[in-house]
């Protein structure tokens, strides 16, 4: 089954996708920032990666940029969420845009067809 990476300054955001995740058989690793998400990242590469935009730290724009300049790991799909309506549009092509509050349905369809 997939590994995903969720990655959000909000613990209750992390507890419920986690939560939701794992009974839906997938593998959850968590960070608060772009940072810890690196670092994670660093120990286990994920399948995919769900972000939130706004994060002390690293935002998740910033962890976008590292992620496409490192060439082993620019392939790694990513969600990126927000609640802001225009998410600066990154060079990588695996990103796929997603408005927060985001249900959980649209997040499983989502990962769902980016293959997870």
């Amino acid at each position: 089954m997939k590994t995903i990476l969720v990655v959000d300054d909000e613990f209750d955001i992390l507890a419920v996708w986690r939560l939701l995740l794992e009974r839906h058989g997938y593998t959850v690793l968590t960070a608060s920032n772009g940072a810890a998400a690196l670092e994670q990242i660093s120990l286990a590469r994920p399948d995919i990666i769900v972000s939130d935009c706004m994060m002390p730290v690293m935002s998740g724009l910033q962890l976008c940029a590292a992620l496409y300049n490192a060439p082993n790991l620019r392939a790694i799909p990513i969600i990126l969420c927000s609640a802001a309506a225009d998410i600066p549009v990154q060079p990588n092509s695996t990103i796929a845009y997603a408005r927060k509050p985001l249900s959980f349905d649209a997040l499983l369809a989502m990962l769902q067809r980016m293959g997870g």
